[in-house]
């Protein structure tokens, strides 16, 4: 070594003096090669004052430290560095050494405390007790090797041969002897009183007490090793407040046991992830009963977690593993694994944990022989593995599941970074990945260990194909691959359980017995052995599958998939005419719980025009109208232009959601979706739609059912606020809310009151739209919670803004801080938008103006779709706190084309707030008009309108309003004063 800190200051060929000059070769030394800055080096050498002339002085300790040490420190305009390799370094050659495993080499560079000659300056206090720390590392490691070839005395040995070599943990026997005498009980005396020397240095060092507890159980001392080991709880329990760690509390366990091993469980090749709370009960349920049988399907990795458990219990009797998958029967293999002809003889007395593993392929064997070991052994216990239950008196099943998403993504990125260790896989898409493999450990470890030979993007593309993906060469035949596993699991099966697993699979998401049977045929004790065999699951009320069994059972089966259509078809039509009642929210579940299969019933059926007819409605109800699009343009390209007959409707509405007119067959129907075919596509313009409600509400006003009169009101109403003259609009939409509230139905109630908000909020009256808007918080809770974007997603935003405007800040501030949590949840970019606009105003409000500017600046440079009039709006609330006219033309071009009235009214009323009294007046006038109100309640407005009475006098503000509300075009108008320079 050229450098050493790890003792005194060492310059090869050189004797360097002066603390200060020691100090700055040290600290150039942490950093070989690199330029240190002379105001690092000036605040680390001199960390309480600098000198007067700190640069002089800096340059006078580097000019004598090159006289003293030649060649060692080079200049560079920012600084100096130490011109040494880092090999040449002993800290860095130290540091990577122990890193390599030479952990001999690495102790030989130790010659005293770390950073010696600097050790009272702050900069040197991190480095040297992080290199204190590796020190004590490598000196467990390499004490823990020595243990590895140490003797113990057996008492219970011949007494002519007391010695027997004992195995320790892991290190090469021939580095054993390189620092220590050739005889290993002397070597072993040795260890003990090193350790010894560390306990009583690193009194709480819990690594140095584990080796010591073994270096007394090498030499016979369990005695004295039990003493250490409760020295060490004691006062770990009272200085930190914590218990010992796996590897004291392991180093406990070997001083209870006998000298003799009695287990013969695999030692651990890899770490065990995801497993904690299933270890935790399966180590309570071995405590309340004698036979545990870990369930699941294949791959889950219930062999691995029984010999987890196994191997972190207590039993003096010995814990043995039976392995029963290449077994041909399970007494001779509990015969080899006991090396006795007799078990139960040879475990009479005794209280031992065996476990049973693979059980499935000879479960009745395994069965009786569990039984009768039970029977027999009264202190024994049994822990099986199997896809199915042993199902015998006394069982208690633990389920293995695949993992959830968190920890089977910790597993995926543990695996991948063995595969690969350059590899960085980002959380969420381990997440997506590990979702795609159903959580399943083994399909989770394949997948992983490909990534060895393929990049990360390749391997997603692969998924698809997971069935295929290899293992290892030492893996077990059944465990090179999912198909591999699963054809183990397929091969126990009969001729009708394999057919009903095939037929499952035209299910989507899961189903119902009651779907089951009605499609699939196949009896429940059918289906009940495929779940006790672990192919299939139940969850509340629905049998659901993993989709990688899915994929290795999936068959065409076309006549099934008929039958799967026509019962969905059955089901959307039976729960139609429930969505309006009070049973609303129970079968907007059930539909909720079969999309999948709703959508796959859609895809396959030969009567598509019948099955999307009364899908029409729950899909509006949940504000799904892409989806509503995309399905009615798939559906008409099946079917073609001419319907079948009896399908003239749903064909006709089809056509209107591809931008087609209404057919007379969708204008005289009272269908709900036929009610809303205004709000669905292309019914004409503003007018046209206004004129189509009005008539569908006027010819429906006598119709028996309560529910279709209410529902055409409402469109009518809706639309006279939205396009029509506005006044009125509240005589539709009252009347159609009491109806919905009579019929129970919430979502009709919640429109309606939402609807109704909207209407107090156009004429300013900011307090009753508040009212309104909160009153159906319940109901847009139980329809689809409040992260929804659809309703009550506005609901939250719409509340705080309205409360804003209400003077109720605090309110204001709850509300949106509730929208932004589900906004960020929901990770719509659109919604994140216009939440951030909506605090962007309430900042404003409440004398924040530079965090509303920042907001709104965010908001709109988002890469996102929103519509003309959010990105207005949020310009003219920019143009409130920062230079308005760019903001005010922004916000005028985006309302030219615009159709929403109120959103053009408030856009004018924005941009007259900057505007001369008498355009002002004008542009309020215009915004009345849009408004189709008389004077605003708005006491902003109402400010804005007496400021422009002031300066105009009470009649020349009613000329420039008149005037104003008849202009044609105002935000053409409106945009003149701002092109003026």
């Amino acid at each position: 070594m050229r450098v050493g800190i790890l003792g005194p200051l060492q310059v090869a060929g050189c004797a360097v003096g002066g603390a200060r000059v020691r100090a700055l070769l040290v600290r150039l030394a942490l950093d070989p090669g690199r330029v240190v800055t002379t105001d690092r080096l000036i605040d680390d050498l001199w960390p309480g004052e600098a000198p007067a002339h700190p640069m002089a002085a800096l340059q006078s300790l580097v000019s004598r430290a090159r006289r003293e040490a030649p060649g060692v420190i080079s200049s560079h305009p920012a600084g100096y560095a130490l011109d040494v390799p880092p090999g040449e370094v002993d800290a860095w050659a130290f540091e990577r050494l122990v890193r390599a495993g030479d952990v001999r080499r690495a102790l030989a560079l130790w010659r005293g405390p770390a950073l010696a000659d600097a050790a009272d300056l702050p900069f040197a206090t991190a480095p040297a007790a992080r290199l204190e720390e590796l020190r004590l590392t490598a000196l467990a490691t390499r004490i823990a090797a020595d243990l590895s070839t140490t003797v113990t005395t057996d008492p219970d040995a011949d007494p002519d041969a007391d010695l027997t070599v004992t195995t320790g943990p892991a290190a090469a026997p021939s580095a054993t002897t390189a620092d220590g005498p050739d005889d290993p009980a002397a070597r072993g005396a040795g260890l003990v009183a090193e350790l010894e020397g560390l306990v009583a240095a690193y009194p709480l060092r819990e690594p140095f007490h584990a080796l010591l507890m073994r270096a007394l159980i090498t030499q016979a001392r369990r005695a004295e090793a039990l003493a250490l080991f409760e020295r060490i709880k004691a006062a770990l329990a009272e200085e930190l407040g914590v218990d010992p760690v796996p590897e004291l509390r392991e180093a406990h366990l070997e001083a209870l046991r006998d000298a003799e091993p009695k287990s013969n469980l695999p030692a651990r090749l890899t770490s065990f992830v995801g497993r904690s709370e299933d270890m935790s009960r399966l180590k309570g349920q071995l405590g309340r009963a004698r036979l545990v049988t870990l369930v699941g399907p294949g791959g889950a990795g219930k062999t691995r977690l029984a010999v987890e458990v196994a191997a972190g219990l207590h039993v003096p009797d010995g814990v043995w593993l039976v392995e029963l998958a290449a077994a041909t029967g399970v007494r001779a293999a509990l015969e080899g694994a006991l090396r006795t002809t007799d078990p139960v003889r040879a475990l009479r007395g005794t209280a031992p944990l065996i476990v049973l593993d693979n059980c499935e392929h000879v479960i009745e064997e395994a069965a009786t022989t569990a039984r009768t070991l039970l029977s027999e052994v009264a202190g024994l216990r049994i822990l099986a593995t199997s896809r199915e239950p042993l199902d015998i008196p006394g069982e208690t099943l633990h389920h293995v599941l695949p993992l959830p998403e968190g920890k089977a993504a910790e597993l995926f990125a543990e695996r991948a970074a063995a595969a690969r260790p350059d590899l960085r896989v980002e959380p969420e898409r381990a997440a997506r990945i590990c979702r795609e493999l159903d959580g399943i450990p083994l399909a989770i470890e394949l997948a992983a260990a490909r990534l060895r030979t393929m990049p990360l993007s390749v391997l997603v593309e692969q998924l698809g194909d997971r069935l295929a993906f290899r293992a290892g060469r030492m893996a077990e035949p059944r465990h090179r691959t999912m198909r591999a596993v699963i054809d183990w699991s397929w091969n126990l099966l009969s001729d009708r359980e394999r057919e009903l697993l095939r037929g499952l699979t035209v299910f989507s998401g899961g189903a119902t017995y009651e779907a089951i049977s009605q499609v699939c045929g196949g009896g429940l004790d059918l289906l009940s052995s495929l779940v006790d065999k672990s192919l299939v699951a139940v969850s509340g009320d629905r049998y659901t599958m993993l989709e990688t069994i899915r994929q290795y059972a999936a068959a065409d089966l076309p006549e099934l998939r008929q039958a799967h259509a026509r019962y969905y078809t059955g089901l959307a039509e039976s729960a139609d005419p429930h969505l309006r009642t009070g049973e609303q929210l129970k079968w907007l579940a059930v539909l909720d719980a079969e999309q999948g299969n709703l959508d796959a019933a859609l895809r396959h059926s030969d009567d598509p025009l019948r099955l999307i007819l009364p899908r029409f409605w729950p899909w509006i109800m949940r504000g799904r109208h892409r989806e509503i699009s995309e399905q009615a343009a798939s559906v008409l390209r099946r079917v073609g232009d001419t319907p079948p007959p009896g399908r003239e409707l749903a064909h006709g509405i089809c056509r209107v959601l591809a931008g087609f007119a209404p057919t007379d067959a969708v204008l005289q129907s009272d269908h709900p979706a036929a009610l809303n075919s205004w709000a669905l596509a292309g019914v004409g313009t503003p007018a046209d739609v206004v004129r189509l409600t009005e008539r569908q509400a006027a010819r429906l006003r006598d119709h028996p059912d309560l529910w279709i009169r209410s529902a055409a009101l409402l469109g009518a109403g809706i639309v006279r606020f939205e396009y029509g003259a506005v006044a009125g609009a509240e005589d539709l939409l009252e009347p159609a809310v009491d109806g919905f509230r009579a019929l129970g139905d919430r979502w009709g109630q919640w429109a309606g009151l939402f609807w109704l908000s909207l209407v107090a909020e156009n004429r300013g009256d900011f307090a009753t739209a508040v009212a309104l808007a909160e009153e159906p918080e319940r109901l847009a809770t139980e329809l689809s919670g409040l992260d929804a974007p659809l309703g009550p997603m506005t609901f939250l935003i719409r509340v705080g803004q309205l409360k804003g405007r209400a003077g109720d800040h605090a309110g204001a501030a709850r509300a949106l801080e509730r929208a932004w949590e589900s906004a960020v949840r929901s990770e719509d970019q659109a919604i994140v938008a216009r939440v951030m606009h909506a605090r962007a105003e309430l900042a404003r409000r409440t004398g924040r103006a530079d965090e509303a500017a920042r907001l709104l600046e965010a908001a709109l440079a988002l890469d996102v779709e929103v519509s003309a009039q959010l990105r207005a709006y949020m310009n003219i609330e920019l143009a409130r706190v920062r230079e308005p006219r760019e903001p005010l033309r922004r916000a005028l071009e985006l309302m030219a084309a615009c159709s929403d009235r109120t959103a053009r009214a408030t856009v004018l009323e924005g941009v007259a707030e900057h505007l001369e009294p008498e355009p002002a007046a004008e542009l309020l006038g215009a915004a009345r008009a849009l408004r189709g109100i008389g004077e605003s309640a708005d006491p902003h407005v109402n400010g804005l309108a007496a400021r422009c009475r002031a300066a105009l006098g009470e009649h020349g503000y009613r000329v420039a309003s008149a005037r104003g509300a008849a202009i044609p075009n105002p935000e053409r108008y409106a945009l003149r004063p701002l092109s003026s320079p």
